[in-house]
């Protein structure tokens, strides 16, 4: 690789650097992530929840464990912050590789492009504001899984097992949260079509499904073993069903990369006709790009997978749909983990990315390729202003009180089942924004905080798996005595000031109980019950398809380094 090619390379990174820092320049002040689903906390543990053991489905597995294992050296909310940042960078800079492996004749023009329609998209913006930061990185990395399984398939100069580590630290990467994982594994699979004879189809299979049945272990294994299975109501289909925008129905904005369920977690921009404009531009410079991709052979799968990236979301938002979702949901609860229809729209970003950078070539007989590159990297960052500086200023560092970590230590101290008030898995502190968090103490501290997990999206709500959680908030409404909840095994009750939320007749159980903390944001009571935890074998059990995941990521990492190390001291300008 000559000199001169590895500092267009980096400079496309650089582009891709300075674009993810852009949406996110808010989350590098001092602070804490803490909107809707996002929660980060200064230290996390190995709870029962964190392992997937707990009441409900084991949903943010392995990215607890691995906060749990990180967090006692490096501030949990400095990682949480560097992940998604690193997710978002890895999308742009996954998606100009990829363009330079299947559209190599677009250059760093269309690289640039390429990484512009992967970071600046209405996808990234929605994801951002309902907290998803651990699907980012899962998308983030899903370019990268193409890319891999591409040049395994492919006659690479690379070794093989290079190659083979690529596709094993990538998924691993996107396996951080199950949603993730399920992506890469998809992407991956698609991937195997292209043509090439390096490795055959069969044996490329089994691999990625080797890989990806090895990241899956955490949730696996936490499912098979846990109390919780993921049961999903029938009313949950329809709430968390992809939604239209203003000038565009539900194909039309799931086609733009945008349509999430949840009306407030968008960029203002989308809730006008700016939508539709958006939408056409976005779409504009993709289909500019197909002529070009519809060429090459290689290109082909991830075109299939776009259309239906788009397509199947929007078939289960419809009416028949949404029917057929809800029989296979109370038939098998697994199938809810396709209740939010619009994030698996991450299919569709390696296809328009490689458009994107198609576009470029398309067009080079009338407009100098970097001429093309600067009008569509200006046109899609246009149409989204409000992407900009954290969503315009809605993903911003937030600083917990100190009395969060008084309590903390005092609950660490004796840890015990903790009850909470008022009664609402989500949370608006006045220190935190306008936005609803999901409550942060469980995360917080080492005991189990027992949570309900029902949600009310829309006026309707979504029942949550919490039946414990549900019967110990019963209690506590109704005013019951001490000793019930002591019965219960809770041994400690947090008031959350100035939250919303039921409180009933708390206050007739609160006023038997001691009170060991109070100030103007919590209030901590002792109870004294003893609570049970998941037997040790349980634990175990899960404890080591966590390490084989962590194995997986570090082994195939680490190969992936040595690679990179060889090739260098290799290349004739190295």
């Amino acid at each position: 690789m000559t000199q001169a090619r590895r500092a267009l390379e980096w400079a496309v990174a650089g582009y891709a650097l300075l674009l993810a820092l852009a949406v996110t320049a808010p989350l590098l002040a001092p602070g804490y992530l803490l909107l809707r689903d996002a929660v980060s906390t200064p230290r996390s543990y190995f709870s029962d929840s964190a392992l997937g053991l707990g009441e409900s489905a084991p949903r943010a597995v392995p990215q607890d464990f691995l906060i749990a294992a990180v967090s006692p050296v490096l501030d949990g909310g400095v990682l949480v912050k560097v992940l998604l940042i690193l997710g978002i960078f890895l999308a742009g800079w996954g998606a100009a590789r990829l363009a330079a492996v299947l559209v190599p004749d677009a250059g760093p023009a269309g690289q640039l492009v390429a990484a512009t329609l992967a970071i600046w998209n209405p996808y990234v913006a929605e994801r951002l504001l309902q907290g998803h930061w651990s699907l980012l990185v899962g998308y983030g990395s899903l370019p990268w899984v193409a890319a891999a399984v591409i040049r395994l398939r492919s006659d690479d100069l690379a070794p093989r097992w290079a190659r083979w580590a690529a596709v094993g630290f990538w998924v691993a990467v996107a396996g951080l949260t199950p949603t993730g994982l399920l992506l890469a594994a998809v992407v991956g699979l698609a991937c195997i079509a292209v043509p090439g004879d390096e490795v055959p189809r069969p044996r490329c299979a089994a691999g990625v499904l080797a890989v990806s049945g090895l990241a899956a272990l955490p949730w696996l294994t936490a499912s098979a073993v846990g109390d919780a299975l993921e049961s999903t109501p029938p009313s949950g289909v329809l709430a968390f069903a992809a939604r239209a925008e203003p000038g565009l129905g539900t194909l039309g904005s799931l086609a733009g990369l945008g349509g999430i369920w949840n009306a407030e977690a968008v960029p203002s921009s989308r809730t006008t006709l700016l939508a539709l404009l958006a939408t056409a531009v976005l779409l504009a410079v993709v289909a500019i790009g197909l002529p070009t991709l519809l060429r090459r052979r290689s290109a082909a799968p991830l075109l299939v997978l776009a259309a239906i990236g788009v397509l199947l979301p929007a078939t289960l938002a419809s009416g028949p749909g949404l029917s057929l979702l809800r029989a296979l949901v109370e038939d098998a609860p697994g199938v809810g983990v396709l209740r939010d229809g619009q994030k698996w729209v991450a299919l569709a970003m390696p296809g328009y990315a490689v458009a994107g950078a198609g576009a470029v070539v398309t067009l080079r007989r009338w407009l100098r390729p970097s001429l093309t590159a600067l009008v569509c990297v200006v046109a899609v960052i246009a149409v989204l202003p409000d992407l900009a500086f954290g969503v315009w200023g809605k993903v911003t560092s937030v600083r917990y009180p100190p009395g969060w970590s008084v309590v903390a230590a005092i609950v660490n101290a004796a840890p015990a089942d903790v009850a909470v008030l008022p009664a609402d898995s989500m949370r608006q502190f006045p220190w935190a924004g306008p936005a609803p968090v999901l409550d942060p103490l469980p995360r917080f501290v080492r005991a189990e905080v027992l949570a309900t997990g029902d949600l009310t999206i829309s006026g309707q709500s979504v029942p949550g798996e919490g039946s414990h959680a549900r019967e110990v908030q019963r209690v506590l409404l109704a005013g019951g005595s001490p000793a019930a909840l002591s019965d219960a095994g809770v041994g400690w009750v947090v008031v959350e000031t100035g939250s919303a939320g039921a409180i009933g007749d708390a206050q007739r159980t609160l006023e038997r109980l001691p009170v060991v903390y109070r100030d103007g944001d919590l209030s901590l009571y002792r109870v004294g019950g003893s609570s049970s935890v998941a037997p040790q074998g349980k634990r175990i059990a899960v404890i080591v398809a966590h390490l084989g995941w962590l194995a997986l990521l570090l082994v195939s990492g680490a190969a992936l380094a040595v690679a990179a190390v060889r090739d260098r001291r290799q290349s004739p300008s190295g």
